[in-house]
């Protein structure tokens, strides 16, 4: 912000330093009333214990070689 005094040492007339208050408190309003974005946040999952894991110790991966 400028400052009240000019360069030549004279203070700016009351109606400019209203103006430019006026427009600061206007500025600082709208950026106040700026929608602001809500993501919608997925609660992590739960880990999973070694006793949820699957029983059947046979299960796996087969691959077969067609070549």
């Amino acid at each position: 912000m400028r400052s009240a005094a000019t360069e030549e040492g004279r203070v700016l007339p009351p109606f400019i330093i209203e103006q430019i208050r006026q427009r600061e408190e206007r500025e600082r309003m709208r950026r106040e009333e700026q929608p602001q974005l809500e993501l919608p946040l997925q609660r992590p999952k739960p880990v999973r214990s070694r006793d949820d894991e699957d029983p059947d110790p046979d299960r796996g991966v087969v691959i077969v070689d067609l070549g």
